[in-house]
């Protein structure tokens, strides 16, 4: 993959919710190398569910915005445990996935939280499938954790190295955590 300073990733996170939201907003903001805003777009998916794959999928590809280059995601969880299956996402939108995290996961902690949802297997083969937990420095200080589908690994490391501007967290990330938030909350939060 050629990565220009400037490539089009579009970053997905939901917004706050409660144990009484049955809908969550998710919101997608379209950065150019991580400086200006090209676009955003927005669903809504369940809550504990298991369709942000294909509402995700949907999103991406009914949107107007087709120089789309890259997503990310911040962590392969969204809405609480609607689990985002990133290799089929990749398949469905024809884009490399990259899915970001601040630390690493606590599987046993997962596994044990999954026991009180619905298709406990299923979602354990998504969180299988996404793959290995790679490490990367951005910030020259700050280490993050990454997984990815479609995309080689340096690829995928340059793709965050490049758009993680003012933090360690990429900027289509932290843009998209404010938009979904600001909405949902009437204000954003400082932590994406």
């Amino acid at each position: 993959m050629r990565i220009k300073k400037e490539i089009r990733i579009l970053g997905i996170d939901d917004s706050n919710f409660t144990k009484e939201d049955k809908k969550v907003l998710v919101v997608g903001a379209l950065l150019r190398g991580g400086f200006w805003i090209d676009g955003v777009v927005s669903t809504y998916i369940e809550r504990d569910g298991l369709d942000a794959t294909e509402k995700i999928g949907a999103m991406v590809n009914n949107a107007r915005y087709k120089d789309v280059r890259a997503i990310m995601l911040k962590g392969i969880t969204i809405a609480g445990f609607n689990l985002v299956d990133i290799e089929e996402l990749s398949m469905t939108t024809g884009l490399p996935i990259v899915v970001v995290m601040r630390k690493m996961p606590d599987f046993a902690s997962i596994e044990k939280a999954l026991d009180n949802l619905t298709e406990k297997q299923n979602r354990l083969n998504i969180i299988k499938k996404a793959g290995v937990i790679h490490e990367v420095t951005v910030q020259e200080t700050s280490e993050i954790f990454f997984q990815f589908n479609g995309i080689e690994e340096e690829d995928a490391r340059e793709l965050i190295r490049i758009s993680s501007m003012h933090s360690n967290i990429p900027e289509p990330l932290r843009v998209a955590h404010i938009i979904a938030t600001g909405v949902v909350k009437g204000e954003s939060t400082k932590k994406p």
